[in-house]
């Protein structure tokens, strides 16, 4: 496989996609005083104990902070432990069940061909605003029932969120004060948005999910008009961001591997692989974030209470302890235990949407388009963000 991250210019602190990992599997940052976590058995051990490692981890990098966030996290699920979190999260379980994600493959299949219809008879396509974008946005919307002719405001404020470049750090610089108290203005004004259907739906109710949670009780109150908008806002953005990327990289990958687009198109029954190896070589969410509620010993490693975790998803599935040839695409890898979509508690509740969105997708553009692959004189944009691996633009020919 060519080096996919090289030929592509992707930065070079996303080192595991260029195939260099560190021989600590743990290790404190100075630059950035939290500690990294790369390793796959120490990224499992942290998100199956919730109780020693929180994801309200808000309450270390706001505790010497001068930010006003406001109620910027009531609400928000991706901050909860249990078993709150597992209130909140059973709100929605029902609408993410397999039979329910299912059912969904028709509607998903109609928008993929008329997305694609609308961009017809070109030489090519720029997936990521031809279809990567507005698919997902689209079915999560109308879950949500918030207009999905608004997603283009949607984009906006997400585009915003995730713009900054720079590695989050709890050593401050006046330019990452900046950068999150934007973040906040951005994700400050969804929220406003989506707190406005969610108060028209205490006066009108629909068969829709911001009805759910506005009409459910959680230890026997209702959720307030702004614990609903956060809610609704992590279901919003992580119910399109992930498919958006994961589309565009598995296209990507299949680009730099013709032998496995080959196969592919030969034998669709592949697909779901692609998809899983497509998730842990370029995992979409790179990052995630925990905080140590005790002191712990991880990997040989003491670390103090009230610790700002950084689990390096991408790294971990490059860990070569679990998968033989970590730097090469290889859709038939068995077993592929990535954590792609996390894991535990926290597990992704959309994963299963995301899969089928992205297999009906990727299966429908084969159909259409004999030949993708991507327009060198118009070389793939990367998401800046360094928590973040996917595309922003990606400008594939047909010829």
């Amino acid at each position: 496989m060519t080096d996919l991250a090289a030929k592509w210019g992707v930065d070079e602190s996303r080192f595991w996609l260029h195939g260099h990992m560190p021989q600590e599997t743990v290790r404190f940052d100075e630059q950035t005083g939290m500690w990294n976590v790369f390793g796959h058995a120490e990224a499992l051990e942290i998100f199956g104990d919730p109780a020693t490692y929180s994801s309200n981890t808000a309450r270390v990098f706001l505790a010497d902070s001068d930010l006003d966030v406001g109620d910027a996290f009531d609400g928000n699920p991706v901050q909860m432990d249990p078993p709150f979190h597992g209130r909140m999260r059973k709100l929605v379980s029902r609408a993410f069940t397999a039979k329910t994600v299912a059912d969904l493959a028709p509607r998903i299949a109609t928008l993929t061909q008329e997305l694609l219809d609308d961009v017809a008879g070109g030489d090519g396509i720029e997936l990521v605003s031809a279809l990567a974008y507005p698919l997902p946005v689209i079915v999560i919307a109308e879950l949500l029932g918030v207009p999905a002719g608004e997603r283009d405001v949607f984009k906006g404020w997400v585009d915003k969120i995730f713009d900054s470049d720079q590695q989050f750090s709890l050593k401050s610089t006046d330019e990452q004060q900046q950068d999150i108290q934007e973040g906040l203005e951005q994700a400050r004004e969804l929220r406003e948005y989506l707190s406005g259907h969610a108060d028209e739906r205490r006066r009108t109710p629909r068969e829709d999910l911001l009805t759910k949670l506005v009409e459910a009780e959680v230890d026997g109150q209702r959720l307030s008009s702004t614990e609903v908008a956060n809610f609704a806002n992590v279901l919003l953005v992580g119910g399109h961001v992930t498919t958006t990327m994961l589309i565009g990289n598995t296209l990507l990958c299949l680009d730099a591997e013709p032998d496995a687009d080959a196969r592919l198109r030969a034998d669709r029954s592949i697909l779901p692989a692609v998809i899983e190896e497509s998730l842990r070589y370029l995992s979409p969410f790179a990052t995630l974030y925990r905080a140590t509620m005790t002191e712990v010993e991880i990997a040989g490693q003491r670390i103090p209470k009230d610790q700002l975790l950084a689990v390096r998803i991408g790294a971990a599935n490059r860990d070569e302890r679990v998968f033989e040839r970590p730097h090469t695409f290889d859709p038939g890898r068995a077993p592929n235990p990535h954590v792609g979509f996390g894991h535990g508690v926290h597990f992704c509740i959309g994963a299963p949407l995301a899969r089928l969105e992205g297999r009906i997708a990727l299966d429908i553009l084969l159909d259409r388009f004999p030949v993708l692959r991507v327009d060198a004189e118009h070389p793939p944009t990367f998401l800046p963000s360094p928590d973040l691996t996917g595309v922003k633009t990606l400008t594939l020919l047909s010829q």
